[in-house]
């Protein structure tokens, strides 16, 4: 069988989702870089792969797939010993719960402020903090409702992580490093749950970018 390929650029963030969640059900993948400021993300031959132009997708032996938190389901579905995806109807409906939780709690406001901090400086572009600020301020109240869920349990969806948990990587992250804020840590629950997280071997294997794992 052909090993799985991770197209994609090695800082970037869904690129490093995928990555994580790869190492996490520790399957060997290729590496292979989309030169993203030389444009090759948007060449013919990548559209016919990602119609969107966006980064990241795989290639597991002909099945392409693109869109980081629909790879990581896959792989976790493929890879089921990673347990990262419950089968048992109940603790499953928790975990999609969390899932969009993650969607649409997190991201929408975290999002935003990566778009500001991350995203502009790599165009040349100057971020604008009255936005990080507005973005930050919803943000907090959302991480008050996970500050709860928290303190009642390990991980949002229950007492074992899953994909709800690793997708928060890697924004929340650059929130801390790059926005220079500390709304990941100054809530006890959410900061013992994300200090965790970005603990984890999965993530730190790629701290200086995603590069190919043959073997684990």
């Amino acid at each position: 069988m052909a090993i799985l390929k991770l197209y994609g650029y090695p800082k970037s963030t869904g690129t490093r989702r995928a990555a994580t969640v790869l190492y996490e059900s520790k399957v060997p993948f290729e590496f292979i870089v989309v030169d993203f400021f030389k444009g090759e993300h948007k060449t013919p031959e990548y559209l016919e792969k990602q119609p969107f132009g966006q980064i990241p997708y795989i290639d597991d032996d002909g099945f392409i797939l693109y869109e980081s938190r629909a790879i990581c389901r896959y792989i976790a579905a493929k890879f089921p010993t990673s347990n990262l995806i419950p089968t048992d109807p109940k603790r499953h409906a928790l975990f999609e719960q969390a899932a969009s939780s993650e969607y649409a709690n997190f991201e929408s406001s975290a999002g935003g402020v990566i778009a500001e901090v991350w995203g502009k400086p790599l165009m040349g572009l100057e971020a604008d903090q009255a936005v990080i600020d507005a973005k930050l301020a919803v943000l907090d109240t959302k991480l008050d409702a996970y500050d709860k869920i928290l303190s009642k349990q390990k991980y949002l969806a229950g007492d074992e992580i899953t994909l709800a948990d690793l997708f928060h990587l890697p924004h929340a992250p650059i929130i801390e490093t790059r926005a220079k804020s500390d709304i990941m840590t100054r809530k006890p629950h959410v900061a013992r749950w994300y200090k965790e997280l970005i603990s984890r071997p999965s993530w730190r294997a790629f701290e200086d970018g995603v590069k190919s794992v043959l073997e684990y």
